[in-house]
């Protein structure tokens, strides 16, 4: 390993039938820097190759995360600087998404508190993804005038159903534990206070299916999106981003209050990540994986020299004044051309995935 920083930041232990991955970045709920990226593909590349490794597990040793994405503030500080370095950062990241997606051997992520951005990277293209009572999944990028990234194009239209994909791409809509499991996030539900139990079992045993079944518990509470299924494929199963507000103000009865907050969620979004993300959704159901990954390396390059992820992050992180200044600032700004240039392959040419 390189960096000696993100040998503190992401430690790597292997015993009996696993190796073990525990993220130790508390100060930012696990936020994934460049470091711990590389360190990881270097460590899980190794073990594949290791014929006393059967499964891989990821875990965390903060109560309150999993990991809440990648160091988004670090990029933002790169803004002025060297552009391919900046880019480096999430073209390793996406071949690390890749990389997991394709592992030969199972990958268990034991999930509980916050799972956003790049731990969503990190655990949901693995086999098994075990949540906690108090996992809360979101991908909440759109707020930051950036995309649902990380192999979100793939995840997100193969959920429960595209519109609830849509759903969370467009709104960052958070869902806790048995919402999560419903949506399809989760593979499985476990106590928290298990999770070492669960990890020593995996340390002594070869067949983590059966492990984990061992320990599966119902969710905590009812799946609260399962009540509101048909009215989110009313509206998210529209063919443009204006069509899924005229519909969520459309909605009547029992749901009206939620749909007239999802609005108005929406309506604060950036105008361009809400469209860029819409597309990317509909775009990545037609897609494999590592299509998938290419084409949100394109999104991500135009993103980069755009404006509005920047200002997000300031409003958001930095400034926190929540009052971004989005350019366009309305939907109807927003020219079809300019959502087109961002899936179009960038100078420096395609991610090579490896």
């Amino acid at each position: 390993m390189n960096d000696p920083i993100a040998q503190f930041e992401v430690l790597f232990d292997a015993r009996g039938h696993a190796g073990i991955i525990t993220l130790c970045r508390p100060q930012a709920l696990n936020a994934l820097t460049h470091g711990m990226i590389k360190a990881m593909r270097a460590q899980v590349d190794a073990w594949e190759s290791d014929p006393e490794i059967d499964h891989i597990v990821i875990r965390s040793m903060h109560p309150k995360a999993f990991c809440a994405g990648g160091d988004i503030r670090a990029v933002y500080e790169m803004r002025d600087g060297d552009r391919a370095a900046r880019n480096a950062f999430f073209a390793d990241e996406y071949r690390l998404n890749a990389r997991l997606r394709h592992y030969s051997k199972p990958i268990v992520s034991l999930i509980d508190g916050i799972l956003m951005g790049g731990g969503v990277g990190l655990s949901a293209h693995g086999d098994f993804r075990v949540g906690g009572a108090k996992t809360l999944f979101a991908m909440p990028e759109v707020g930051i005038g950036f995309f649902p990234d990380v192999g979100a194009s793939y995840l997100l239209p193969r959920l429960r159903t595209q519109a609830l994909g849509l759903y969370c791409a467009l709104t960052g809509g958070r869902l806790k534990q048995a919402d999560a499991l419903w949506a399809g996030v989760l593979t499985h539900c476990a106590e928290a206070d298990q999770f070492d139990q669960i990890v020593e079992a995996l340390v002594q045993e070869s067949d983590a299916k059966t492990v984990l079944a061992r320990f599966a518990v119902r969710p905590a509470g009812e799946p609260e999106l399962a009540a509101r299924a048909d009215t989110i494929e009313a509206c998210f199963s529209k063919d443009s981003v204006e069509e899924v507000l005229a519909a969520l103000d459309a909605v009547s009865g029992a749901d009206a209050e939620w749909a007239k907050e999802t609005a108005a969620t929406m309506r604060g979004r950036s105008p361009t990540s809400l469209k860029v993300s819409f597309k990317e959704v509909r775009e990545g159901a037609l897609r494999d994986f590592d299509a998938c990954m290419i084409m949100e390396y394109r999104i991500l390059s135009h993103i980069l020299d755009g404006h509005d992820f920047y200002e997000g992050v300031r409003a958001v992180l930095v400034d926190k004044d929540n009052a971004p200044d989005w350019r366009p600032a309305r939907l109807e700004e927003v020219e079809s051309l300019a959502i087109d240039r961002h899936f179009m392959q960038p100078q420096e040419g395609d991610l090579i995935l490896d």
